[in-house]
């Protein structure tokens, strides 16, 4: 908790001060003497009260003037609370690898598939942007509240030579640039100043993939400039270890090579390596504030982004809790009052 008018803080002073004029005002009391003809007339006319409800009110009024004075310091939490709106990207790995058969009926469908449930799990109000890569990345389709938009182009996925993991970071960032103001996008080239450590903006890039960049901007570069944007990338590795599947995709599977859609048409042979890289994944999520998961079949893949809930979206801010301060003072001082009206009615 930082103050933004720490010098106040000289005023506790006081209470020291307090303490000790309430000393000597009940050592000053004038005493006097009242005959009586029995000693036990004296103690009947004692006032039969203990010595806490005598100083109580005297210590909450203390405490009050206390916490008063920490409320004129003006202090400053940093509190992490709820979005009001939350945007999602979901990065999704369109490589040839993606057509393999290990996982029914290939990878890139079952990856379609949970990723369509997964859009439609998510509260109306959240928007949902679609980044596919491979060699290079494209956003598929920009963050929108729009449903029907949303399957549309997870539906026209299809497949392309090259992994590129870091520019499918960096296109997810531009994104989110475009609809919040506090991220600037990677390509604008200007310098930033990095948000304080633990702090986030409500916006989450979730990165699956299934293999190894070959190609573009190093996945952790990337993922640097995520962190210091605030934007917590969460990444899935899909597939199975030692994968030698038969890889199919398109609707021909005799002439799968051969394909054209919407997005990254015309696929090609070529070598390209299976093997998901789970060291820089797990490093990617760790840098930013996310986590790694490892899904190795379209069960485990649901299960994974089933717990990608909107309650991740959270904002943290700096907001003053003077006020909070104020109000247990205030409530001291009411109950101080009451307890002395209580035990010490006036006459």
């Amino acid at each position: 908790m930082e103050l933004l008018w720490p010098a106040i803080l000289y005023l506790l002073g006081l209470i020291p001060l307090l303490i000790l004029g309430y000393i000597l005002i009940l050592r000053r009391r004038k005493p006097f003497a009242v005959r009586f003809s029995s000693l036990s007339l004296v103690h009947a006319a004692l006032p039969k009260q203990s010595k806490w409800k005598r100083h109580l009110p005297f210590a909450l009024l203390l405490l009050a003037i206390s916490s008063l004075i920490m409320a004129l310091t003006r202090p400053m939490s940093t509190v992490t609370l709820p979005a009001s709106n939350a945007t999602i990207i979901l990065a999704i790995d369109v490589s040839r690898s993606m057509c393999s058969t290990d996982i029914a009926p290939n990878r890139l469908e079952a990856a379609k598939k949970a990723a369509l449930e997964f859009i439609e799990a998510q509260n109306a109000n959240t928007q949902i942007g679609i980044v596919a890569f491979a060699g290079y990345a494209v956003l598929a389709q920009p963050p929108t509240m729009d449903r029907v938009l949303l399957q549309t182009a997870v539906q026209n996925l299809t497949t392309a030579r090259r992994t590129a993991i870091g520019e499918g970071i960096l296109m997810s960032l531009d994104a989110i640039s475009e609809i919040d103001d506090s991220v600037m996008s990677p390509y604008s080239g200007a310098e930033i100043v990095p948000v304080p450590e633990g702090q986030y903006v409500p916006a989450i890039i979730v990165l699956l993939t299934d293999g190894v960049t070959t190609t573009g901007i190093p996945p952790l570069d990337a993922a640097q400039m995520a962190a210091d944007r605030g934007v917590r990338v969460y990444t899935i590795g899909f597939g199975t270890i030692n994968n030698n599947s038969p890889m199919i995709c398109g609707l021909n599977s005799e002439n799968s090579d051969q394909f054209l859609g919407p997005f990254f048409g015309g696929g090609g042979g070529g070598n390209f390596r299976r093997e998901i890289d789970e060291e820089t994944l797990k490093q990617v999520a760790e840098l930013t504030g996310g986590t790694y998961h490892i899904a190795e079949s379209s069960s485990e893949l649901q299960e994974v982004f089933d717990g990608l809930s909107t309650q991740l979206f959270t904002v943290t801010e700096t907001i003053e809790v003077s006020v909070i301060f104020a109000a247990i003072g205030a409530a001291l001082v009411m109950l101080a009052i009451l307890l002395s009206m209580l035990w010490h009615p006036i006459p």
